[in-house]
């Protein structure tokens, strides 16, 4: 499975691109991904949001309508592509489709899968496509997301950490910002992190 990134706008969001069977799919096309995007895409199936925050959410209604795709984000943060809770003049989205907890669904020959991992947001999940996890602003190489936005929760990311560190699979971790990691790399450094919260 072919995946390609660019670090977008001034807090350099990592916008993914996966190559599936059929087709890609788009995750987290923050601030002008439009125009990689589009160059980077053959036949485009949707675009996947891992939470609402306006750096990972920016283009999604220039490539949903330009590239006539659909939209799947986090039900509980839906809310944020709307109302711009930062105040950065966001341009606004509304997901076709609203993905509730932890949810399966077929695209382009494969199954995609979203974890879902509160804490950060209240939608904050990661995406599982194969050995691949997409864990947008939950998890970093040797860090995690905030708690301390609107709408953060120090309680769920604590409840989010713990059911990570049941996960068996050493999948390959591809985060919102900076470098890729694996899951048992995390694991080892995720109890440390929940004294702090």
């Amino acid at each position: 499975m072919k995946i390609i990134s660019r670090p977008m706008g001034t807090l350099e969001t990592n916008c993914y691109i996966v190559y599936l069977p059929k087709g890609e799919v788009i995750i987290d096309p923050g601030m002008n991904a439009a125009e990689w995007v589009t160059k980077n895409v053959q036949n485009p199936l949707a675009i996947l949001n891992t939470h609402g925050h306006f750096d990972h959410v920016w283009s999604n209604y220039e490539l949903q309508k330009g590239l006539k795709i659909k939209l799947y984000t986090p039900k509980s943060d839906i809310f944020m592509l709307s109302s711009d809770p930062f105040g950065y003049g966001m341009p606004s989205s509304v997901p076709d489709i609203a993905v509730e907890g932890d949810a399966k669904f077929e695209i382009g020959g494969a199954e995609i899968e979203f974890l879902h991992f509160p804490g950060h947001t209240p939608g904050c999940s990661a995406i599982k496509i194969a050995d691949a996890l997409f864990s947008g602003d939950f998890i970093f190489k040797n860090s995690i997301g905030r708690t301390d936005f609107p709408y953060s929760s120090p309680e769920d990311m604590k409840k989010s950490i713990l059911k990570f560190l049941e996960i068996r699979e050493d999948w390959r971790v591809y985060p919102g910002h900076g470098e890729s990691t694996s899951i048992k790399t995390e694991q080892k450094n995720l109890p440390s992190w929940l004294k702090y919260l």
